[in-house]
């Protein structure tokens, strides 16, 4: 797997956080040679999983949906039933406009981040190993432990904070909202004196929210994956032994089954938050 037969713990560590690339240079479009690539490069690991787990989502929902039983439904409907009622409880109880697209983006934002931090369970050398043996060189298997990921998730959301707080405040209401808040006067002169400040500060908060999305998101994740990969190191170099090591193992597994779910529902009712403040009409 890794560029050795028998790689340093520092060459092992910097292999597992390696995403497969592929990238557009002078010579065309090559893998895994994109240190210098510019804009043009694709984490084919990340899209790759990103978008088996969101067809897996979709796919089950789909067919509990399809196939939904009154009287004596199966175990897994009572299961994707539970999550729909805590997804639209917390939609109805956080989100104070009217708009029926929220709880399914709720929904689809919850299930979805959690699938994709959910793969931060799978042992760290068994899907590295099966695309060694087809000739991959790199293959990081949790999304949200890409940076590029967990941006995109949040930078989705800001375009439909922008895009409803527009249309709910219209044009001129959200330039007012960035302009004349928190401070506002009557007064023109001191208006104009604080429209400055009221928009810096405003604009700050602002883009200060999809950028907290992503980056505790892609913190918590890659943090995670990174214990997970230094308690493999410890194993293979026989600190602990192999029973101490797969029993950290199985620790750090347990806690951080807390983590993944807690950081998908963090960033689920934080888009609610935000959501709601957009369709707010002072």
């Amino acid at each position: 797997m890794a560029s050795s037969e028998n790689p340093t713990s520092v060459e092992y560590i910097k292999h597992h956080l390696q995403n497969a690339q592929v990238c557009k240079t002078d010579e065309g479009w090559v893998w895994n040679h994109c240190q210098d690539a510019g804009f043009w490069t694709f984490n084919i690991d990340s899209l790759f999983f990103s978008f088996i787990l969101g067809a897996l989502f979709c796919f089950s929902f789909w067919r509990v949906a399809k196939n939904a039983k009154i009287e004596n439904p199966g175990r897994w409907q009572s299961f994707v039933e539970m999550i729909v009622e805590f997804v639209d409880k917390s939609v109805k109880d956080t989100f104070h406009g009217r708009n029926p697209m929220i709880a399914p983006l709720a929904l689809t934002i919850f299930v979805w981040i959690f699938l994709m931090n959910l793969m931060d369970l799978v042992p760290v050398d068994l899907l590295p190993w099966a695309a060694s043996q087809a000739g991959a060189d790199y293959l990081k298997v949790v999304p949200t432990t890409d940076a590029n990921i967990t941006f995109s998730l949040s930078l989705g959301v800001f375009v439909l904070i922008i895009f409803y707080s527009i249309k709910v405040k219209g044009f001129g209401g959200f330039i007012g909202e960035l302009t004349l808040h928190p401070f506002s006067s009557k007064n023109k002169f001191v208006q104009v004196l604080l429209i400055p400040v009221n928009f810096l500060m405003e604009s700050i908060g602002l883009l200060a929210k999809p950028v907290s999305l992503a980056l505790r998101l892609f913190g918590n994740l890659y943090a995670g994956e990174l214990i997970f990969i230094l308690i493999a190191v410890l194993m293979s170099a026989g600190i602990g032994g192999i029973v101490g090591g797969g029993i950290s193992y199985m620790i750090w597994a347990i806690f951080h089954i807390l983590v993944i779910t807690l950081q998908a529902f963090i960033f689920m009712m934080l888009t609610i938050v935000y959501l709601s403040m957009a369709h707010e009409d002072h």
